[in-house]
């Protein structure tokens, strides 16, 4: 079992009973924050860029409960700069790390990186009996395909805000080419450039896919 916990915009928590899995802990200046840095509880703490809006509280909440960061050497080298000393597992497209809860494959993400030289990411995440696929910040590519092929994924956590990210078509079109049973939309409601009607969301992905798509409202958990 493992239950899914939204803090809102692209911040989340992967819990099996056992370990915490912190994804792009933006939550001081987040005005859909539902829970503060000091707050938070967990063992690693995945960051697909360095972007401030996902990068986030990521180096403090480290420092605080000496969870390991897992990213993209560049970026693992901002949350170095900002404080020295924490865990790290610099990883890179295409590569596997094997960590106690499971599994994490970094997969291609289309979007810009937020620092020089560093790319953006998305984590396949093997965790209890589940594959979930967390494609942080990106535009739709066909390569998704891949992914879904590679992997049989049980949620797909999705962007759907638009101008930065997919919007609604586009992310509906990612749930296909995965293949995935169900998605999770995040990255949409945060501030008016990424307002978004997650209900059409969902309305039009389960009229053109497999997939059934879960609104998690921020502060809710589900049990996936």
């Amino acid at each position: 079992m493992v239950k899914y916990t939204y803090y809102g915009h692209a911040c989340f928590l992967l819990d099996d009973g056992k370990y915490k899995v912190l994804c792009d802990p933006f939550l001081t200046g987040n005005p859909k924050a539902t829970i503060t840095p000091a707050e938070v509880d967990c063992d690693y703490i995945l960051i697909t860029h360095a972007h401030s809006d996902h990068l986030g509280d990521a180096p403090e909440i480290a420092g605080r409960t000496g969870a390991e960061l897992v990213g993209i050497p560049e970026v693992l080298a901002v949350c170095e700069d900002r404080l020295p000393g924490l865990k790290q597992h610099p990883m890179n497209l295409g590569g596997s790390l094997t960590l106690p809860f499971g599994k994490v494959r970094m997969t291609l993400a289309q979007h810009s990186a937020g620092v020089a030289g560093g790319v953006a990411c998305g984590y396949v995440i093997y965790m209890g009996d589940l594959v979930i696929y967390f494609a942080g910040d990106t535009a739709l590519f066909s390569d998704m395909q891949l992914i879904g092929h590679k992997d049989t994924l049980d949620y797909a956590i999705l962007p759907i805000g638009d101008n930065y990210t997919m919007g609604l078509e586009d992310a509906a079109m990612a749930a296909q080419l995965l293949n995935v049973p169900h998605v999770i939309p995040v990255h949409y409601n945060t501030w008016p450039i990424i307002n978004q009607d997650v209900r059409h969301y969902k309305e039009i992905t389960e009229a053109m896919t497999r997939a059934e798509v879960h609104i998690v409202e921020p502060g809710e958990t589900k049990e996936l």
